[in-house]
């Protein structure tokens, strides 16, 4: 299924520094009169949003449900715009992050919040890298203050960067070369299905471009894209908003912005011949393949329609690819996958991936597997689905979406009015998903699915389980 927050091997954190988990809150309210009728009433997440003269974008969300706040800070920088010599550059800087500050030594930032009841975390994604903290109520001001301290001035020193080369390498060599199917298939298959090296290269870091990272890159890096005017900062949970907005003004106000560079040009041509793919990897005992589908862009009508085609085809036991490959040809335990490996369809910006990944028996032939999914995918592509099948896809979007809201103590809700600030400018995006889903009829999911679900939009990557290179992704 696809990755909910905190899914093990998919996830790019630093941190790791998860303690007691704190109350859970899921900021929301309803809207409608009761006799409306069934289904009248709204879901709908209370949202300010306003920027600071810096440019920092500040989302707020309040709700009084449980004593607890969350607290997230987006940098618009991932690792699709790294530096070309500098694969896993993004990811480096991350680590970076918790090495101290102007007023804050080496990892007391961690130390901070854990001797106050939180936790913490940090990641980094496709198009950005996050830091957040689940704290008590009353500590509002200090999980402020502290991003604040580090935001405003990391401590970039030659000792800090060659200590974290040190951990990065170590962390590529336990999660992606020395793990059986390590990087596969979310650090493996972007390399293979997309053209433009942006989304393409291994963005969890050659050891040797990490090694290679320089005092002055890293102190470049951090002054250009860690400036309020390439971030957001959102506070979901039990907090009063005009003293949250005091806070952010004090501590965030007086920071400069940075000049920011040109985005690079993320766009991916459109893919009209099937792919095929075969890597080995020698501590595999099984092997395993994965098909991936270029999805349309965010926000469109075809978006929404594919969110719901991931539903149908890989989202639970009713699902179509479980139905037919594990309840009745037996050949795998179970289907994963979904749009975002490494996150979930909401909090991304580029060009993305639909992937459907298993492992399987040596017995069984690739082609067998790849002839069984078009068995079910290809009647989506030739007629309209039936109302039921498209209301109950619905319902699953839904709770899933909702679901999400209240992961991690408001993290999840952050993550997406976070996103949606640095991507759309419109964190209040967020109460229209769920309409757009709505929108979706059997003929717009069949249309979509004839043109996005073709074979010819379509990479499949085998991994066999022998003798041969166990490096983490395609070699550049």
């Amino acid at each position: 299924m696809r990755l909910r927050i905190g899914r093990a091997g998919r996830a790019i954190g630093a941190a790791g520094v998860f303690v007691a988990l704190v109350l859970g809150c899921g900021p929301a309210i309803y809207a409608g009169s009761a006799d409306a009728g069934v289904g009248a009433a709204e879901f709908k997440v209370p949202v300010e949003y306003y920027k600071l003269p810096n440019g920092l974008r500040v989302v707020l969300s309040a709700d009084h449900t449980a004593p607890t706040i969350c607290v997230g800070v987006y940098y618009h920088i991932g690792f699709r715009i790294e530096p070309k010599d500098r694969t896993g550059f993004a990811h480096l800087f991350e680590h970076m992050m918790f090495q101290g500050s102007q007023n804050l030594g080496k990892m007391e930032f961690v130390k901070l919040v854990q001797q106050n009841g939180g936790i913490l975390n940090g990641s980094t994604r496709f198009d950005f890298t996050n830091y957040f903290e689940v704290l008590p109520a009353n500590k509002l001001e200090t999980a402020l203050w502290a991003e604040a301290d580090r935001m405003g001035g990391l401590a970039v020193t030659d000792a800090n960067l060659t200590n974290q080369q040190g951990v990065v390498g170590s962390e590529v060599k336990q999660n992606v070369l020395n793990r059986p199917l390590g990087g596969f298939p979310w650090l493996d298959m972007p390399q293979y299905a997309n053209t433009n090296w942006y989304n393409a290269h291994n963005f969890y870091g050659d050891i040797a471009d990490i090694e290679a990272a320089k005092l002055t890159e890293v102190q470049g890096f951090f002054k250009t894209y860690y400036a309020p005017n390439n971030a957001a900062l959102a506070i979901v949970g039990d907090f009063d908003p005009a003293e949250a907005k005091r806070f952010v003004e004090k501590y965030f106000g007086p920071l400069k912005a940075s000049e920011l560079p040109a985005q690079p040009d993320l766009a991916e041509p459109r893919q009209e011949k099937e792919k095929k793919e075969t890597k080995t990897d020698v501590l595999t005992k099984r092997p395993a393949i994965a098909v991936a589908y270029h999805v349309p862009q965010r926000n469109t009508p075809e978006y929404y329609a594919m969110i719901l085609l991931d539903e149908i085809l890989i989202e639970g036991d009713d699902s179509l690819l479980h139905q037919e490959l594990v309840q009745k040809r037996g050949f795998t335990g179970g289907v994963e996958g979904g749009i975002n490996l490494l996150g979930n369809p909401y909090d991304y910006q580029g060009p993305m991936l639909f992937i459907a990944d298993l492992m399987y028996d040596p017995a069984t032939k690739p082609e067998a597997i790849v002839e069984a999914m078009d068995g079910v995918i290809e009647p989506l592509r030739t007629k309209p689905v039936d109302q039921k099948t498209l209301d109950r896809a619905l319902v699953k979007a839904r709770s899933d979406l909702y679901d999400t809201f209240g992961q991690q103590g408001g993290f999840g809700l952050v993550d997406i009015l976070a996103s949606f600030a640095l991507f759309d400018d419109n964190p209040a995006r967020v109460n229209s998903l769920a309409g757009e889903l709505e929108k979706v009829t059997p003929e717009l999911l069949q249309k979509t699915a004839a043109d996005y679900l073709r074979p010819g939009n379509r990479t499949v990557l085998v991994v066999e389980p022998k003798a041969g290179d166990a490096g983490g992704g395609k070699k550049e």
